[in-house]
This record gives C-alpha cells, structure tokens and sequence, in this order.
C-alpha cells in the first residue's frame, strides 16, 4: 500500500486485539472459573441459578455474591459416569476450561483476510502493468496515457529527416510552446488540434514525439483503441481524465495515435445509435476540443494513414485545423533518411548513399530503417567489420524480392525454362523505354513462390507516367512468358504473377486514367484511398452497363495482345542473344548490372520495339 493510505490489514488487527482484550478482561473481572465438583455441591445446595448449559460448558449465577464479588460463574462439564466415581473417591475434580474465543474469531476472519490480500496483491500487480494507478475497478475510467516528461523525451527534429514540408509545419507548434505571448501579441492562436496524415512507417509519431522533445514540455501519448474498453462510459470517461492531467502539466503535448480507432464516422440507421460506447467517446473528445483554450498551452496532435474513415466533426475548422502530410520521402528526403540511421552503425566511407537512396523509390523511414539494419546483419554474417555498398544491395533485395531459397532444388528442365523467362524480362526491359533500369538477373528461387526475378529500380523519383510507358512496362511483364513460347514453343505457370501485373495495368488504363479511345475520358473507377494502395483496393467501382462492360473487357484484351506482340517481336529478333544470355544465367545463377549491360549492347533493333504496337483503342 502507498504511504498515508488506509490499510484495511492493520485495521482489522487492531479491531481483533480489542475484542480478544475486552473478553480476558470480562471474564477475569466478572466470571469465575470453578471446579465442577464445586458446581455438583452448589447444586446440592441450592445455590445456584439461571443455568445456561452446552455440551461443554455449564454457566449460570450464584444466588449470593461470593467475597470476591462474582456473580457469575462458568464450569466443564464431566461426564457423568466418571463425575460419580470422582465423587465417590471424594476427589476435587475440574476439566480445563479453554478460552476459544480467539480460535473462533480466526476460523472465519483468517480466510477472509487471505482472500482479501490475495484480491488486492493481484489488483496491485495488475495497475503496476498498466502504469500505476488506483487498483481495481476505481481505475478503469482513467486515462492510460504514458506521460514522457522533459528528462525523458531525447528526440529533437535532427532525428527526423525526410519530411522538411512536415517539420516546417511543427516548428510553429514550437514556437508557440516556448513563446505564446509572441503569438497573442498580435491575436493569433494556435490550431486546437493538428493531425498528421500519411501512409504507415512515415514518422507520424516520430515527428510528434520530437515537437514534445524540442519543447521541453511534457507529452501525453496514447493510441486511440485504448480509450474503449468493455464497460459503457470508460471510453468518454478516459477522454475526460486524460484533458484534465494535461490541463495541469500545461504548457504540454497530448498525442493520439492510430486516431482512426477512436474517430471512425458515425453511421446513420437504427443501429448505429448514440448509445454506442465508441460514439459516446468520439462525441465526448469533440466536446473536449471544443471546450479547451489553446491559450492554455495545451496542443493536441493526432496521426492516422486513414482520414478517408474520420468523421467530419473531427476535421471541422475549431477541432484538427491543420492537417500535415507526412508522406514518403523522396530520393533526396531518403538520403536523409539513411544519414540518421547510419549514425549508428559503422559503415565504409565510400559506400554510395545516394545509389542506395536512388534504389529505394517509394520506400518509407520505416523501410528505410529496416534497410540499414538488414545491411548490418548482412555484413555480420559475411563476418565484416564495417557495412560494405554489397551489404546494402543484398539488404534491398532481400526486402524486395524476399529470403534466397537455396535449398528449394529445381531439376534441370526447370532451371532453363526459370533461366529463359527472366532473361526474356530481362532484354524486353533493355529493349524499350522509359522502363525501370535492369539491375540483376538471378535464378536462385526467393520468397514465397518466386522460382527467380528480374530485379528492376528506377533511378530517379517518378509521379507521372505516359500512355507508352505504361505500355511498354506490360510488355517487360509479358517478356518472361513470351521468351518461353519462343523458345520452347509453350508456357508454364511461370508468368501467373506477371499476369496479374499486367491485367492490373491494362484496366487502369481503360477505367481509371481514361486512356481509351472509344470509351473516352471516362474513369469507370474512382481512387479511395491513396496512402493503402498495397493494404487493400485502392480504387472505388462505378456502376457499369453490360455494355460498357463488354467495351471495357475487349479494350484490356487489346492492350495485352499490343504489349505482347511488341516483346515478341524483341525476343523473335534478338533470340541468339536471348540464347546467350539464358546460358550464360544457368552458368552463373546470378548476373549483375554490367554484364546485362553488355548483353543489352548486342541488341538488334527489332524495327518495332520502342514503338506502340498495341491496338489503338
């Protein structure tokens, strides 16, 4: 127990005592012990009345007070039997009488009080778990926020790299916390509430946790499924308590992460009342915003990768004013990125940060983290001293193209059709372009299902793509499936992956970028959700006629069998190199950058390639 509590042990002791004292004193002022050959003559004599008798015990009165003044007398009980044989030898005879009003307290309080204890130890382990606190259920309306004061909050900005739009942003939060007269000078106030939008492993809490630690203020942080629980009213409660704390360590920072889980949009209907306990959370965390001052020196900061889900109170001007992109970096932002972490690790001077920032386009500060720690233990394993360029190469395709199974033997008949199909991937991607670069070729089976890959990054950031360009990648994907009808004279299973590529490409461009010349600049699919494109479906499908349907299905059609021809008339022309090259593979399992190169510089103009052979839709 705390210090200055009430201590219900020492209580009950205390009370136990008094009783156990109250009873000897009775007893040794107002009862007296006899013999029961004493009580046996008494009763011959008629001195005795009120008789109270037990199995053990005979108790009752004396009819004239005895010199010391008892009236009351207590006596064992003998068995009869053995009482008139005493009697008969003229024997003073008396059993001892126990005092077993102790013994009798105990049998029943002990298992009490252990039951208690027991009940408190656990609930005492249990709010020591969840952060300190009241035990038991008088805690459950309390906030579980993890409270990081000054001392604890090490991350400044000079942590955080990649997101210089974002921390622009933040620093006016700063800015604010150490000088807030500055701001009030000219009337201005700060946002109530500033949200923190973008895809997962961005930074989003990164950047929260370094706006508390260049402020030097405390921060409150909480994810949002915390606040609900099962009892109705814990959720509203928890909101409650955890503005009230922050209002008394103000100047301060509440962060709430994963804002989604508590913020979804209420639903209309008969079920979806407000008696829900997740509305009834929402609603009291927007009365929280509505009625807090910003003067005060509270700020509150939210993160989520899915503000499509918020309800629109939470977004309105006076609630989350602001809303930051924290969004992926770019190849510059990247190399940032990779600076920071490899402060940590020790690493050759001449490794080419920048080729590794260029290989990892779309890569968050997460990935990016997780890249420099594979390169580590990449080098650890090849027993280096210090991380080496080879190092961060393995680590990207590791990540990229998963774990090398070296153990998943394929026969001989597999390995040349495996080696074929990537080369043709290979030489179609070297033939045509505006397609990703060719980095490495290998024929070592990785990840789940892939028997070998064709590893291609872009070099550069790209947020537009063409019509051609789109075309001309569904041609690359193909190239593997094509190589094997060319040579083989059929196909495998091989290219299923491909596939799904391609028919993804090719509907996009029908329905979603409005590239069809018969169905026009109609988009028959809307974009949902930018940040979740890898999580889920991405895109919304509108309500289509049979007709346009159809329209849709041949127009993908047509595009496959345009981008198929274009490789198939590369891989037709330059199939002694495609030959060569599927040799030189199985020989080597692995090729890199340079020696694709030197096969791409063999390559015959087919006449056709580089052109758009696809049918014009």
């Amino acid at each position: 127990m705390g210090k200055g509590r009430f201590n219900v042990f020492w209580f009950l002791a205390f009370m136990l005592a008094v009783f156990y004292i109250q009873g000897m004193w009775f007893q040794s002022t107002q009862v007296a012990t006899i013999p029961y050959s004493e009580f046996e003559e008494l009763l011959k004599n008629k001195a005795v009345d009120n008789l109270n008798i037990s199995e053990q015990f005979i108790r009752g009165e004396f009819k004239q007070a005895r010199e010391d003044k008892k009236k009351i007398f207590i006596t064992t009980r003998v068995e009869p039997e053995l009482a008139t044989d005493l009697a008969e030898a003229d024997v003073t005879y008396s059993q001892q009488i126990e005092n077993t009003f102790l013994r009798d307290i105990l049998s029943w309080v002990l298992p009490v009080l252990l039951f208690i204890g027991i009940w408190l130890f656990i609930m005492r382990k249990m709010a020591e778990k969840a952060g300190g606190g009241m035990p038991g259920l008088m805690s459950v309306g309390k906030s579980k926020a993890k409270l990081y004061v000054e001392a604890n909050i090490k991350t400044t900005f000079d942590d955080v790299a990649g997101v210089d739009e974002a921390k622009e942003e933040l620093l006016e939060v700063v800015n604010f916390l150490k000088n807030p007269a500055e701001y009030e000078a000219l009337g201005a106030r700060m946002p109530k509430g500033i949200l923190l939008v973008g895809p997962p492993g961005t930074g989003k809490t990164l950047l929260a946790k370094a706006v508390a630690g260049e402020a030097r203020v405390p921060f409150f942080s909480i994810n949002g499924s915390e606040f609900v629980e099962l009892f109705v009213g814990v959720g509203a409660s928890r909101v409650r308590d955890l503005f009230e704390q922050a209002r008394k360590q103000a100047p301060c920072i509440i962060f709430i992460d994963e804002l989604d889980a508590l913020g979804k949009a209420r639903a209309p209907g008969m079920f979806q009342g407000g008696h829900d306990e997740k509305e009834q959370t929402l609603n009291q965390l927007l009365s929280e915003l509505d009625g807090f001052d910003t003067t005060t020196g509270v700020v509150l900061l939210a993160a989520t990768n899915r503000p499509e889900v918020l309800d629109p109170a939470l977004l309105r001007a006076g609630r989350f004013d602001r809303q930051v992109l924290v969004d992926r970096p770019d190849k510059t932002g990247r190399e940032q990125i990779l600076k920071v972490h490899l402060r940590k690790v020790k690493f050759q001077k001449s490794v080419n940060i920048e080729h590794i920032a260029g290989l990892t386009p779309g890569f968050t500060g997460a990935d990016l983290a997780n890249l420099v720690n594979e390169a580590a233990l990449a080098a650890t394993r090849r027993k280096s001293d210090v991380v080496a360029d080879e190092d961060f190469l393995s680590a990207v395709e590791r990540i990229v193209a998963g774990l090398e199974k070296k153990s998943r033997l394929m026969n001989v008949r597999e390995r040349e059709i495996v080696a074929y199909h990537e080369m043709g991937h290979a030489l179609v991607g070297c033939a045509l372009p505006g397609v990703d670069k060719v980095q490495k070729i290998s024929i070592i089976p990785r990840g789940i299902g892939a028997l070998g890959y064709t590893l291609q990054r872009p070099t550069e950031d790209r947020y537009l793509m063409t019509r051609q360009e789109l075309v001309n990648k569904m041609s690359v994907l193909l190239g593997g499936r094509v190589a094997e009808s060319v040579i083989f004279g059929e196909i495998s299973t091989g290219a299923a992956d491909d596939l799904v590529k391609v028919t993804n490409i090719a509907e996009a461009l029908v329905t979603k970028y409005g590239m069809s010349a018969k169905l026009g600049n109609v988009v028959f699919e809307q974009p949902q959700n930018v940040f979740l494109e890898r999580a889920g479906p991405a895109s919304l499908q509108r309500e289509r006629s049979e007709e346009s349907a159809k329209i849709i299905d041949q127009e993908i059609k047509q595009l496959v069998e345009g981008a198929e021809l274009v490789a198939k008339n590369i891989l037709v022309t330059n199939k002694s190199i495609l030959e060569k090259g599927a040799k030189l593979l199985l020989k080597k399992e692995t090729l890199v950058e340079d020696e694709v190169m030197a096969l791409a510089a063999e390559l015959v103009p087919s006449g056709e390639s580089g052109a758009d052979l696809s049918p014009k839709v």
